[in-house]
């Protein structure tokens, strides 16, 4: 199937990991869907690098506890906004721009009875619809690399951070300029925008106004991580297509084989990355 991307909307709405499948999954394995709890979500809503043990290290860096404010940007199905809330006790509000995806979130948390907790917000995280100065912490996972400007969305974060709050989030690396030919098949394939090598990404996180923490090279994590996650998409296609939900297009699956192909060479990689806004 040919489908054009023009924004992270398109790429999202077809995304074989949504909020339909996660419940035909579940309604597969239990025989419906009654009380279903978190922890039964999260072998399933975790659409990031790493699942829980990825939150585990950013709740960590970012001081996540009892009563927390957080605002988890580009939030998709709020998986991890969810295991905050489950996990820490936070009070955490998803940021998240597809109209699927804010869909599938507010259900699925209804479906856990995680509401009271975990709010999920329709806007773009260049223009963040939260008050100044009214949050504790902003989190993100692989997300911002779809991001047009990067820049705005790291100043919207210092915007609404507290005095001493801070920022940690990962993101795709380019340690090596992709050809045109592979930029190309990013894009296409998930919406991939600008990227920037870890030191420059860095750079970008201090201009925003925050006090960086040293960065974290998540490159050789990811090979073995993203190799487990091309098996994973590659069954998904027969479960979407069996159970006639959204399977994804030609080009994800293209781009990703690539994908893991250039974090395995380390021409792409991961970072995590830390700030803190002075008090």
């Amino acid at each position: 199937m040919t489908v054009e991307i023009r924004s992270a909307i398109d790429f999202y709405e077809r995304h074989p990991i949504s909020c339909e499948i996660i419940l035909a999954k579940l309604k597969a394995a239990r025989g419906h869907l009654d009380r279903l709890t978190p922890d039964e979500l999260f072998a399933h809503d975790q659409d990031h690098y790493g699942g829980l043990a990825a939150n585990d290290a950013l709740a960590e860096r970012a001081g996540i506890g009892e009563g927390t404010r957080v605002a988890d940007f580009c939030a998709g199905l709020c998986g991890p906004s969810r295991y905050f809330a489950h996990r820490f006790g936070a009070d955490v509000t998803g940021i998240e721009l597809t109209p699927a995806r804010v869909r599938g979130a507010e259900e699925l948390t209804r479906r856990v009875g995680l509401q009271h907790k975990v709010r999920v917000v329709a806007g773009n995280v260049m223009q963040v619809p939260l008050a100044t100065r009214s949050v504790d912490v902003v989190v993100s996972q692989e997300a911002l690399l779809h991001v047009p400007d990067k820049r705005r969305s790291l100043a919207e974060a210092y915007r609404i951070l507290k005095p001493g709050g801070r920022i940690v989030f990962t993101d795709w690396v380019a340690h090596r300029p992709l050809s045109d030919a592979d930029r190309a098949l990013m894009w296409q394939g998930m919406a991939v925008t600008d990227l920037y090598d870890l030191p420059t990404y860095a750079e970008l996180v201090g201009r925003a106004g925050f006090v960086v923490s040293p960065v974290e090279d998540l490159t050789r994590e990811w090979s073995e991580i993203l190799k487990a996650r091309l098996a994973m998409y590659q069954k998904l296609r027969e479960d979407t297509q069996a159970a006639g939900t959204a399977a994804g297009y030609d080009a994800f699956y293209e781009s990703y084989v690539r994908f893991v192909d250039l974090v395995n060479e380390a021409v792409l990689g991961g970072g995590r990355f830390a700030g803190q806004k002075p008090a």
